[in-house]
């Protein structure tokens, strides 16, 4: 995209310091009647955006006019070409993409294009944070320990970024240890005002961003306009094509006065969300203003904005104000950059203060932080809001549907409570004491001689994190973690020893800040250790459970309970042997550890009992708001983001001596198990084959609501029996060196055998099972979905997905279109889908349908035996739906009787009508790239 155009006047300058920088004014748009003050702050950025691209071909006089005169009320209809200044990425959806770059130089090759045109032309940032897995806890050693087996599992992946960093121009790596990548973003790589050169002049726009993780929407806490997207959408943001999106409702979230004594920031972003999720907030953008926002420091405004992808919104923005300077200066961010920051936003008109008149929205809500309580949210959704006081209720309530196979018909079993001096256990008081510093440990018998199989019970709590981007970046709630551990350690409490506990910061400031307030040796005592700086437990690498642990909820089919500080807790996703998960805070993650169990009554409960034989009760030890805040005040100043950042490029020796492949064409190696050349652009032509109906296709799997992507492409350990274990078996793998699904997301043959692989997942197609199990058709044949679409692909069929509501939700993974896409599949039908699936679907070249209003899988009567024919698309496409989206679909069941029904084609914009002719959005770019001469 140029930008050539310039019609209604709004380049213009800006002084700031010593330096002068070339603007495009939005006051400019005033003068033919516009109102500024009436526009969120979110759209005046894009507005921002489109001023500057104006070209009169992708973003055209009237694409601008059309938003400044923004109507609240409107469906969202208009097509708009937004281009983000940078693309962030994490290194388990960052590799993919690499790997696709580098299939992409092949293929250009190929094509007899240059390899070297296939760069990015946006800045793009990567941080390795997803490889680090929890294998030694608790111990002195357990994070230079599980650093070295990060190292070792993760060499290839490693060595590949680090020639795609020398390969590629405009693509820098931060290292792994250094944090996780939306705090690194937060404290380190966020500029809120970007500057670049352009024809010799210095130019000046908002910092704006895609991310390939769905948390991207943390940097929106500081003014900085950013969202997830898939791993597909970044790599098209990178190479120069606009994100195609359509100009969204804005809800508008007011905030007014302060949170009360023993509330928390994540008490408050878990309300945020379950209100959002009742009103419906999917597609759209949501700001928050208000006198509220003035009593929320910028941590706790991250905190809200990170959590966006759980209330469903693209995003959760806060305006950029005197906070933000604040935090600005506060992370070492150079006074160069703060005044500018100022001087943009002021001059923009977009600097909010207590006399900024409130702008126009969609729809509004309000809440007061005074009401915000104590909360926890769980077993299965982030947005399943429970009062901290019902939690044990709700539970018991729960446990029914939780019960494992192999549970007891009445799902009660006789255990010993967990009691003794100072909560340890009554059998070995001594034992619990002891460290286990040789390695990572395989045993809660061998480590503190205790039979834990006496001990636990539906709801006793066997992983215990603080972990994930959500919270790690708060003072408040880490520093409220460490001032609970020393209260209970100076009381004489401890961790029951069958939990397993963790501490993963978001970045090294944690620890500065935890020696400089002397609470880090208190954590330590409750077996709080640093296991890694990067995000473990939330994403599936909470690593295994003791093999006691395991083998007794295995035998007893207990439901066991994590409890973490993260933001995602979907079925299967922190532990498989862990049925229900849930999100709190912290000192909450601490306090239940101190517990065992989350049937646990905090206020008629004792913790334990102090060293006088006393009982403790949380509210004994729960810190207070000014305990909090002068620890802070005392503990953290810039010096410490200064010291940290100088060198977070640098990495540690591991990462210094590694050596890598060099030149412009990546050398595959065909016996590589982690990095594969991708298969997408294998016998492309030039030009793409015209769009065909679909016909003679078979249903892979029926699926209910909310499969999220950690069903279709499961994030956590691999299985040595199923289809992916197998592979790698063949390949000479050792089941100890299986690594995660995510760290071998650059090699499709894994991750196509874990496509729907979850071992949640319940196929109506398969009854009674659970796991990645379908029926081949039409002989009946029961096997793996992976076994089964090979089959299919023998055949020649084209596949079908079946589900209900929210199809997709969750984490913003290419993978879980990438791999639908090679097992076969080429419909999805659901009854609503998540918007980044949904767009990456139509990435891959999979076509989404959506039932008519009021219709599902069981209303039509479909059982998934059918035959499925799609006719018409092609004239839908040709007409640009302008006779409609509506596209019939007949189903043949095996007596013959047929049902015909209209589905919604969920291609949404003109530009994805593009990347569906071309089998996709990659090769839609490649083929245009190709074409340039």
């Amino acid at each position: 995209m140029s930008d050539t155009g310039n019609s209604f006047g709004s380049r213009s300058e800006l002084k700031s310091g010593s330096k002068s920088y070339e603007i495009f004014r939005l006051s400019a748009l005033e003068k033919n009647g516009v109102s500024l003050s009436r526009l969120p702050f979110s759209l005046r950025i894009l507005l921002e955006n489109l001023l500057r691209y104006e070209d009169g071909s992708s973003v055209t006089a009237d694409d601008i006019e059309f938003l400044a005169k923004w109507d609240p009320k409107a469906e969202p209809s208009r097509e708009i070409a937004y281009m983000p200044a940078r693309v962030l990425m994490q290194d388990f959806t960052g590799v993919p993409a690499i790997v696709d770059l580098a299939a992409m130089r092949d293929a250009m090759k190929q094509l007899g294009g240059d390899p070297q045109k296939i760069n990015p032309l946006q800045p793009a940032e990567l941080v390795i944070d997803h490889s680090v897995q929890v294998d030694e806890y608790g111990t002195n050693n357990a994070y230079s320990l599980n650093a070295m087996l990060e190292f070792q599992r993760n060499r290839e992946r490693y060595a590949f970024l680090k020639w795609g960093q020398d390969a590629f121009r405009n693509f820098s790596a931060v290292p792994p240890g250094m944090g996780i990548c939306h705090q690194v973003n937060l404290e380190y790589l966020a500029r809120v005002v970007f500057t670049t050169e352009v024809n010799g002049k210095l130019r000046a726009y908002p910092d704006t961003l895609v991310g390939t993780d769905s948390h991207t929407t943390m940097i929106n806490g500081l003014g900085v306009l950013g969202w997830g997207v898939g791993g597909i959408e970044a790599e098209a943001a990178m190479l120069g094509q606009p994100v195609s999106m359509l100009v969204p409702q804005v809800v508008g979230f007011k905030l007014t006065g302060r949170l009360r004594e023993g509330a928390t920031a994540t008490d408050l972003v878990l309300t945020v969300t379950e209100a959002l999720r009742k009103l419906g907030v999917v597609g759209k953008f949501v700001e928050f203003y208000g006198p509220g926002i003035s009593e929320l420091p910028l941590a706790d405004r991250a905190t809200i904005g990170n959590m966006a992808p759980e209330y469903g919104a693209t995003c959760g923005i806060f305006p950029v104000d005197a906070e933000t300077l604040r935090y600005l200066r506060l992370s070492g961010r150079s006074e160069e950059q703060i005044a500018l920051v100022e001087a943009y936003y002021k001059e923009q008109g977009m600097f909010h203060s207590a006399s900024s008149p409130e702008a126009e929205y969609t729809q509004t809500l309000s809440l007061d932080l005074a009401t915000v309580e104590p909360s926890v949210a769980g077993p299965k959704r982030p947005q399943d809001r429970v009062l901290l006081k019902e939690a044990g209720a709700s539970f018991r309530k729960q446990l029914p549907n939780l019960l494992g196979p192999n549970a007891s018909s009445n799902g009660v079993r006789q255990v010993v409570r967990w009691e003794g001096e100072g909560g340890h256990p009554s059998d070995n008081p001594e034992a619990a004491q002891g460290v286990h510093e040789t390695g990572p440990t395989t045993s809660i018998k061998e480590r503190f001689h205790v039979d834990v199989d006496k001990y636990l019970d539906h709801g006793s709590i066997v992983i215990a994190a603080i972990t994930s981007c959500t919270n790690t970046s708060n003072p408040s709630v880490m520093v409220a973690a460490g001032i609970l551990a020393k209260k209970a350690v100076e009381k004489g409490l401890a961790v029951p020893p069958w939990v397993k506990t963790s501490l993963a910061p978001g970045s090294r400031v944690v620890t500065d800040y935890y020696e400089k307030a002397g609470l880090l040796t208190y954590l330590d005592k409750l077996r709080f250790n640093v296991v890694g700086y990067g995000c473990t437990t939330c994403i599936g690498n909470s690593g295994p459970l003791p093999s006691d642990v395991s083998k007794s909820i295995d035998d007893h089919g207990l439901v066991a309970v994590s409890v973490l500080s993260g933001n995602r807790n979907f079925e299967g996703r922190i532990n498989s042997d862990v049925r229900a998960n849930y999100l709190m805070s912290p000192p909450l993650v601490v306090a239940y550890a101190l517990a065992g169990r989350i049937d646990h009554n905090f206020d008629s409960e004792p913790l334990g009992r102090d060293k006088s034989g006393q009982p403790v009760y949380l509210k004994d030890i729960w810190p207070s708001q000014k305990e909090v805040s002068d620890t802070i005040a005392s503990s953290i100043d810039s010096g410490i983001f200064t010291k940290e950042y100088a060198t977070v490029t640098k990495g540690d020796e591991n990462w210094q001596h590694l050596q890598f492949p060099t030149g412009d064409v990546y050398q595959w190696e065909g016996d590589s198990t982690y990095i594969r050349k991708a298969p997408y652009f294998d016998g492309m032509p030039a030009k793409p084959v015209p769009v065909a109906d679909i016909t003679g296709a078979r249903v892979l799997a029926v699926l209910g609501d909310s499969v999220t992507t950690d069903h279709i492409s499961p994030a956590g350990s691999i299985k040595q029996n199923g289809p992916a274990g197998k592979y790698l078996v063949e390949h000479g793998v050792k089941p100890a060196d299986f690594n995660s699904y995510g760290s071998r997301r650059g090699n499709h043959e894994v991750m196509v055998r874990g496509t729907f692989a979850n071992v949640r997942l319940r196929n109506k197609l398969a009854p009674g099972t659970e796991g990645g199990v379908t029926r081949l058709l039409p002989e009946g044949e029961q096997m793996s979905i992976f076994d089964a679409s090979v089959k299919y692909a023998e055949r020649n069929v084209p596949l079908v997905i079946l589900a209900g509501k929210e199809y997709g939700s969750g984490s913003s993974r290419d993978w879980a279109a990438k791999g639908p896409k090679l097992l076969g599949i080429r419909v999805a039908i659901a009854e609503s889908f998540e918007r980044i699936h949904r767009s990456n679907l139509v990435g891959m070249g999979i076509l989404p349908l959506q039932f008519a209003e009021g219709q599902t899988v069981e209303s039509l009567g479909l059982t998934g035996e059918e035959v499925f024919d799609f006719t018409g698309l092609k004239v839908l496409l040709d007409s640009k739906f302008s006779g409609g989206r509506t596209l019939k679909v007949k189903a043949t069941s095996p007596d013959g009787k047929v049902k015909e029904f209209e589905a919604k084609v969920r291609i949404d914009t003109p530009q994805e009508i593009l990347y569906y002719e071309n089998g996709g959005i990659l090769q839609y770019v490649l083929r245009g790239l190709a074409n340039q001469r």
